[in-house]
């Protein structure tokens, strides 16, 4: 049997990087992408292949991908689309040019990996593309009204995607992740230094009681619900290897309960529990 091949991005920590060591450790070839160089070099040092990818640049996309086919022969099994990043903040308070520049890499730079990969997988007769969503992309969460948009974006062409791929034999994926542990938070913090005038906010109050506190200083316990980024592991291999995959696996005890809950609630009610955080 041919080892399968995967692309995953945002291997640098969290979540990509516990899939590119799990899914090696299982057989796969795993091809693991990183937008900063000193990170692929720290993964190559640690054993896998890894390259590297900024969404946010069109040409270095087309790099990647290219290299990656030059060593396969061509060939992709899958793709998981992981690497993303936020931008807290009010919506009032979010500038066009930063809710632009989040859409670039969460959206824009996913859509033209995934466009470049289906012409491979077409021709080769299989493949499954893997993308890690959110619950935030099934309801919104305030004070991250930039990483709701892109999430739900990602849903919608997600979704659009899976039925237009019917018959193709290419399955399109979402993983719906709830909090896990990553540094999302602390790699927020220069976009949210950069774009957000909350000294100037009329919420500068709020900003200072709540969202300050988030995201400088340090938690005084772990989350509850907290999951470490091995159960998104563990959902991605099953996403990947099922016979039949299904259209969403969710990950934690919150997706799970908030996706029922916009099932069965009263928007009014919905909005009530989400502004409760």
């Amino acid at each position: 049997m041919n080892t399968k091949s995967i692309l995953i991005t945002g291997c640098s920590s969290g979540i990509g990087y516990d899939a590119a060591h799990g899914l090696k450790a299982r057989g796969w070839r795993v091809f693991a992408a990183c937008r900063q160089p000193s990170d692929v070099d720290r993964l190559r040092a640690e054993g896998l292949e890894a390259v590297q990818l900024d969404y946010a640049d069109p040409a270095s996309i087309r790099a990647a991908l290219a290299h990656v086919l030059d060593q396969t022969g061509g060939t992709l099994d899958a793709l998981f689309n992981n690497g993303a990043y936020a931008c807290p903040g009010a919506a009032e308070d979010l500038p066009r040019e930063a809710l632009a520049e989040i859409f670039e890499v969460n959206v824009f730079g996913w859509h033209d990996l995934t466009r470049l990969v289906i012409p491979v997988m077409r021709a080769q007769g299989h493949g499954r593309i893997v993308n890690c969503s959110s619950v935030l992309g099934l309801v919104v969460a305030p004070w991250r009204s930039a990483y709701n948009a892109t999430k739900y974006a990602l849903e919608a062409l997600s979704d659009t995607l899976r039925i237009e791929m019917r018959g193709t034999g290419i399955n399109v994926i979402l993983i719906e992740p709830g909090p896990v542990a990553s540094q999302i938070r602390a790699n927020s913090i220069p976009h949210f230094e950069r774009w957000i005038d909350w000294q100037n906010s009329a919420r500068a109050d709020q900003y200072r009681n709540t969202l300050l506190k988030r995201l400088y200083e340090p938690k005084a316990k772990k989350d509850r619900f907290e999951l470490p980024a091995s159960a998104v592991t563990a959902k991605l291999i099953r996403a990947l290897e099922a016979p039949t995959p299904k259209a969403r696996y969710f990950v934690t005890t919150p997706t799970y309960a908030m996706a029922a809950l916009r099932r069965i609630l009263p928007t009014r009610a919905l909005d009530w529990v989400l502004a409760k955080g």
